[in-house]
């Protein structure tokens, strides 16, 4: 709460003169926004009328309203000026009483005109409020869909003050993880079964990159981010020699080790993914012992990728493949020889990519699948982990800060590393770990007010196949239940002035950004600006959650909210229809199909008028 304003008196009077001075000094000041104004009508013109569709993008319905109040204040400006010139031909014409009136009327635009000068508050509540419409393309098997799965029963921990961990067996219920993670793998793909889900996934992606509708092949790689920011080998979190997490930090949640081991499961056993042929790890952390004694051994063979390389570990390795980062500020200073990065060898070699990362909040907003990549480069945002004498382009200057770059239309590395092609683009799935989101970039859980949660863990896993479009919806639970991370940081709330979507903006229009950057991160030797890499928007309010596919729209996000499954939901979009019926079809009187793509829902071994019954018990369900 602001601090109450002294009232002043007679007896404050001896610092006035200083106070006009202040005002002398300083008062050219007003003018600015005058000037920005007259800047932003001159921005959305050049920007809108080669290409009138761009009158939608954030940016240029953010500079509208001050260009348009530009055009009002002039205007308010000339209207006055033409009065009184009026006045003085009437006047002249000895026409007094209408002179005079046209005097004060110019007296009076004139006055308000002056004092109404257009004020920069404005910029910052248009970046802050403002719900824009669909930017970019989506992507996925069904374009935008974003799965969201919420079980309470996943979780049961009193929390950080108990003696007890987040992440011991008791407290997390793996059968029921293992059957979120199914609804959303099924839910993303539209299929009935787990098997079936990633066959797809894999066919689309593959399809998207020129290689045909082709599946995964026997002993092609797979690479999983995780993210390990709390054991972080900087300080080190985690002790290099015994791998046991700090004691201050073992309650700082990192990606579930149920969630993980779940997904392990699903791709070696309904993937048909060799152990060997998977990696997964944090570049930047430390693979904890807690994570490694519930995971390793059912999947001893799997490669468990960190910085240090200790027990049983593998140490993660630069590859000769560059990352350039689409800024001047990353060259030409000095001490900053470098313009690139290079990626890790295990993401370098793998065919297939995973996002796995976690729910939570940051001093620039928002940290979930895109910032997840910033422990994908073998060093700190702002320097080399091991010590080499390089001095790599800090990664923190292009964040939202109320300090250097607030509000929107900047450049973003986040968008670099989403659209690299050994990173972004090839990454088939992007997960994220909700059990127990985080607060702040040292996620520290904090159960969740919003509905449905009323006060419980969030118990949520999301997943897409569109990185910008699940990274926004995030952006909405986040921004609902703690608004002042979201749009303030460390800072005062609306201090980030929008800018924690900003890299959501420039993503889902990497091909002609707000900022004007060419995103060109790999520098192939094409000189191609990527093209947008998803789909941006906001849901229409946090009650019913709905996007624009939600609402009857051919373009946007679509949010398939699933808790419980539905008996006939075959297709695992939350709703019993035709789509269910078409399936079943597809699949009638089979008999001895395993699982029947789902189809037989009596788990008889068989597709028949028994099934259909099951069906027809929900039909229409969740419409």
């Amino acid at each position: 709460m602001p601090f109450p304003r002294k009232k002043r008196t007679s007896r404050d009077h001896p610092e006035r003169n200083n106070h006009q001075g202040q005002r002398l000094k300083y008062g050219w000041l007003k003018w600015l926004f005058p000037i920005t104004g007259f800047l932003a009508l001159v921005w959305f013109l050049i920007r809108v009328i080669p290409k009138p569709s761009r009158a939608t993008y954030p940016c240029q319905r953010a500079a509208f309203p001050i260009a348009s109040g530009f055009v009002v204040w002039i205007t308010g400006l000339l209207v006055s000026a033409a009065a009184f010139r009026k006045a003085r031909l009437l006047l002249k014409r000895s026409q007094v009483v209408l002179a005079c009136l046209c005097a004060m009327a110019a007296t009076v635009t004139g006055v308000v005109s002056l004092v109404n000068v257009p004020q920069g508050k404005a910029v910052a509540e248009v970046y802050i409020t403002e719900v824009h419409d669909s930017i970019g393309q989506a992507k996925g098997i069904y374009p935008g869909r974003v799965v969201w799965v919420h079980d309470p029963n996943a979780t049961d921990w009193e929390g950080p003050e108990s003696e007890e961990h987040w992440f011991d067996s008791n407290h997390t219920d793996l059968a029921v993880v293992e059957e979120m993670l199914s609804q959303s793998v099924r839910g993303v793909a539209g299929k009935g079964t787990v098997s079936a889900a990633w066959d797809a996934i894999f066919r689309n992606f593959n399809i998207s990159q020129g290689k045909g509708d082709v599946g995964y092949a026997a002993g092609e790689k797979i690479a999983m981010k995780i993210n390990l920011t709390t054991c972080n080998a900087t300080t080190p979190l985690v002790d290099p020699v015994t791998y046991d997490k700090d004691p201050t930090y073992i309650n700082n949640i990192d990606n579930s080790p149920q969630m993980i081991l779940a997904l392990l499961r699903q791709l070696v056993y309904e993937a048909g993914v060799d152990q060997s042929d998977i990696t997964f790890g944090d570049p930047t952390g430390m693979i904890p012992n807690y994570m490694w004694n519930i995971i390793h051994p059912e999947f001893p063979d799997v490669n468990y990728m960190d910085n240090e390389g200790g027990m049983g570990r593998t140490r993660v390795e630069f590859s000769e493949v560059p990352l350039y980062w689409s800024t001047p500020d990353a060259v030409g200073k000095p001490g900053k020889p470098l313009e690139q990065d290079y990626i890790p060898s295990c993401f370098a070699e793998a065919d297939y990519m995973i996002n796995f990362a976690i729910l939570k909040g940051h001093s620039a907003g928002i940290t979930v699948c895109a910032k997840n990549h910033y422990g994908s480069l073998i060093r700190t945002p702002v320097g080399n982990l091991w010590k080499v004498d390089l001095d790599y382009y800090d990664l923190h200057d292009s964040l939202p800060n109320a300090g250097w770059s607030p509000g929107t239309g900047h450049y973003r590395a986040l968008v670099d590393l989403m659209g690299h092609p050994e990173l972004g683009g090839k990454t088939v799935l992007y997960l994220l770990d909700g059990l127990f989101a985080g607060y702040y970039w040292d996620s520290e859980p904090y159960k969740w007010d919003m509905e449905p949660f009323n006060g419980d863990w969030p118990s949520s896993i999301f997943a897409s196949m569109d990185g910008v479009a699940i990274d926004s919806v995030a952006y909405d639970f986040l921004l609902e239940e703690w608004p002042d991370v979201v749009t303030g940081g460390t800072g005062a709330p609306g201090s980030l002035e929008g800018g924690a979507e900003d890299y959501l903006h420039e993503a889902a229009m990497a091909n002609d950004p707000c900022s004007g950057s060419f995103y060109d991160p790999a520098h192939d030797g094409n000189v191609v600006q990527l093209e947008s890499l998803g789909v941006h928007e906001h849901w229409n309010n946090s009650t019913d959650k709905q996007y624009s596919r939600n609402l009857g729209e051919e373009y946007g996000i679509e949010l398939i909210a699933l808790s419980q499954r539905i008996t006939g939901d075959i297709a695992t979009d939350g709703k019993v229809n035709f789509i269910d019926f078409g399936i079943l079809a597809g699949q009638w009187m089979s008999s001895g199909c395993g699982e029947c793509e789902g189809a037989d829902l009596t788990d008889d071994g068989n597709v028949g008028p028994a099934d259909l019954s099951r069906l027809s018990e929900n039909w229409l369900a969740g419409l």
